[in-house]
């Protein structure tokens, strides 16, 4: 198995240290590396460099003043708490990246939920800062990213200034020839992430402005990483064209948790602001009753999905980035009439109980597995930030669920 078998010492490549450790607990930090391969290892050192979150040895106890009832009171209590942790700890690193951009849509989803300009705030001090710019010119999905944040804070201020540069950003790539800058690949969005990191930017640009071009862009780059990447009888999505062909241990295909929850979620966060007339609408919402139906019947009984959702027993410990996307898109579909209740709100309270299983009592959110492209090995305590914002986010729409009010999100057409 994946994490399993006889433990090989890992200590000097990782920079374990047992000292004060419990020897149960060195051995089960050690284990979640056992298989990582040098450059998996490299990965979460630059990730934790960057400031992305990190991996202790010990993360303390889990926490034990968390209910699990869906009730909105009780949601928001997790929200606060993990919020408030992320936001104290990470605030000073705030960047562009689109690891910081997920957050960030975390974040402005916890404020609209709780009515706390907390959060918000740091958010608009973030754009501030940056002067509302993205990363780059002619942007990938993922340096776009961060404009749903600036544009969601327009909704509220309405100062044309917080949207100006993205706006010039995607003229320019509708001029532009559309494939992607990097080489080999012919179109824009080439990996299934750049679902959730572009289209919900270009749908939210159109309700700004009323201008169908930034639709007709969207489906028509939405079209093509579909065609190339979603499997018709799996109902799943490939993370990208290298992984058509690839498989896991048990010869299933691959296909990665994570990867699937941003599909998901950029297609709820798209919905929000599509117009109701656009004749591809019914193309996403088709797309996401079918994702979520395979979804669901692939929960593990912890109420959560492991990296490899075909080969769950390949995985010792459950992925709560992925399983955080699932269950804030399950539960905004419910909330928008498009899943029934009856099927997937007991869907959602399990994976809601399991993922405050992974609950720290100072408000680490662990089990959430570092940037890549694949399942790969992590620790119990590991925790980023794009995990935690699509914990608040799923948080927020469960509140909604139970009756709290969504807040004040600006123009929509769903």
């Amino acid at each position: 198995m994946f994490f399993q078998g006889r433990f090989r010492a890992l200590t000097v490549a990782v920079g374990i240290c047992s000292c004060g450790m419990q020897p149960w607990m060195a051995e089960a930090q050690q284990v979640s590396y056992e298989h990582a391969t040098p450059a998996q290892l490299a990965g979460i050192a630059k990730d934790n460099s960057r400031h992305f979150g990190d991996d202790p040895d010990d993360g303390g106890p889990i926490a034990t003043g968390l209910s699990s009832s869906l009730d909105p009171a009780a949601v928001g209590v997790a929200i606060r708490k993990v919020g408030d942790w992320q936001l104290a700890r990470s605030e000073e690193y705030f960047d562009r990246i689109w690891t910081w951009s997920v957050l960030y849509s975390g974040f402005m989803a916890a404020s609209d939920s709780l009515g706390d300009a907390k959060y918000r705030d740091a958010m608009e001090a973030m754009g501030k800062k940056y002067d509302w710019q993205l990363r780059s010119h002619l942007p990938d999905a993922d340096d776009q990213s961060v404009a749903q944040t600036y544009l969601e804070l327009y909704f509220l201020k309405k100062d044309a200034a917080m949207i100006a540069p993205t706006r010039a950003e995607l003229d320019a790539l509708l001029a532009a020839p559309h494939v992607s800058k990097k080489p080999g690949k012919p179109i824009s969005w080439w990996w299934c992430d750049a679902l959730f990191m572009a289209p919900p930017v270009w749908s939210r640009m159109y309700a700004a402005t009323g201008d169908k071009k930034y639709i007709t862009y969207l489906d028509e780059e939405w079209a093509k990483t579909s065609d190339l990447l979603y499997d018709k009888q799996e109902h799943l999505y490939a993370r990208d064209a290298d992984y058509l062909t690839k498989t896991e241990a048990n010869g299933k295909k691959m296909f990665w948790s994570r990867g699937n929850g941003w599909v998901m979620g950029g297609i709820v966060r798209t919905l929000e602001y599509l117009p109701k007339d656009d004749p591809a609408r019914a193309k996403y919402v088709t797309q996401l009753k079918e994702m979520a139906a395979r979804v669901a019947a692939l929960q593990g009984p912890d109420g959560l999905w492991r990296a490899g959702m075909l080969d769950p027993g390949n995985y010792s410990e459950p992925e709560v980035s992925g399983s955080a996307l699932f269950t804030y898109a399950l539960a905004w579909g419910i909330n928008e009439g498009l899943l029934d209740g009856k099927v997937y709100r007991p869907v959602i309270a399990k994976a809601w109980a399991g993922m405050l299983k992974h609950v720290y009592a100072d408000g680490r959110l662990g089990c959430i597995q570092q940037t890549g492209a694949e399942p790969a090995p992590f620790k119990p305590t590991a925790s980023y930030t794009y995990g935690v914002g699509a914990f608040l986010m799923a948080g927020s729409e469960i509140r909604r669920m139970g009756g709290a009010p969504a807040g004040a999100k600006g123009h929509k057409h769903s």
